[in-house]
């Protein structure tokens, strides 16, 4: 077909796509900024003619298109929920249901949901703007993580051959490792007190979560400064408290989700998380439970 009746032929698409003839000469049609031997498709098709949806440019090597807004799921309910899991699992076992008492089970738990997943959730929760959300979810993600990381057989860090169980420390203090394991017990229990504090301008559900979880903490890093005195019995009472502490906290994490999904859109039960009435009103910061938000996307 010649080109001359308004047909194209082959070699003449260029006058099609805004490139030069045979990819060479100046530039025609709707090409901007002339002919690039470097990258030739970098910004065909940058008119406003129509054309089919697959060739619209937006994966040609060059091309960029700005979104006007950009919509964002919350993703404090899929933080919230691999937190409860993988607290329901191990609370479960400090309570010694079904008379299991080995923890290793949460070791897959912990580096896959609530430790990857919920650090992800963290990260969109920075995303979305949530401080609040971002320190939480992020820094539970790490703790499961590294919960993870002491019971893995592997690393044998609390193990019968560990750094904890050399001849020196039993020489010195044979319960050195329940020592270490309340310093770290007690570190997240002060975290989980300043993110307490945080609550009291939340909801109710939301602020019993976090009482919940930080008088779980406690119990468990109690529990261990007790078996490093050799008290065997409150040892066992103490961990029994924390697996109950953390069994509620599961569900009312469990509890918090819901509400978070069960929105107008996907909710056929009313979820109520009861705001606090003699504080004031909640921090937007705290939004866990908001609904999917509009950001616009930045100037070019």
């Amino acid at each position: 077909m010649s080109n001359s009746g308004g047909s194209l032929t082959e070699k003449d698409m260029g006058h099609a796509t805004g490139t030069a003839p045979n990819g060479r000469g100046a530039a025609t049609g709707y090409y901007r900024g002339g002919y690039d031997p470097r990258n030739p498709m970098a910004n065909i098709h940058a008119g406003d003619e129509a054309r089919l949806p697959a060739f619209g440019g937006e994966f040609q090597p060059g091309l960029w298109r700005r979104a006007e807004k950009h919509q964002f799921a919350n993703p404090a309910p899929l933080g919230l929920s691999a937190f409860a899991l993988t607290t329901f699992v191990l609370s479960a076992i400090n309570l010694g249901t079904r008379g299991v008492n080995v923890p290793n089970v949460v070791v897959p738990l912990a580096f896959g949901y609530g430790g990857l997943v919920q650090l992800l959730a963290g990260m969109w929760e920075m995303v979305v703007g949530n401080t609040f959300g971002a320190t939480a979810l992020s820094s539970y993600g790490g703790f499961w993580i590294a919960w993870g990381l002491l019971l893995t057989p592997h690393w044998n860090i609390l193990g019968a051959d560990g750094p904890y169980k050399t001849d020196a420390i039993q020489a010195s203090d044979p319960m050195m490792s329940e020592s270490a394991m309340g310093f770290f017990l007690t570190g997240w229990f002060i975290f989980t007190t300043i993110l307490l504090l945080c609550t009291l301008r939340s909801t109710v559900m939301f602020f019993l979560l976090f009482f919940t979880l930080d008088l779980c903490f406690l119990m468990l890093a109690c529990s261990h400064y007790a078996h490093s005195g050799g008290n065997e019995e409150m040892f066992h009472t103490l961990t029994k408290a924390g697996g109950g502490f953390g069994m509620l906290a599961a569900f009312l994490a469990w509890y918090n989700a819901f509400a978070g999904i069960a929105d107008s859109r996907y909710g056929l039960i009313p979820v109520d998380v009861i705001f606090f009435v003699v504080l004031p009103p909640p921090n937007p910061l705290l939004g866990f439970l908001d609904v999917p938000r509009i950001i616009d996307a930045p100037p070019t």
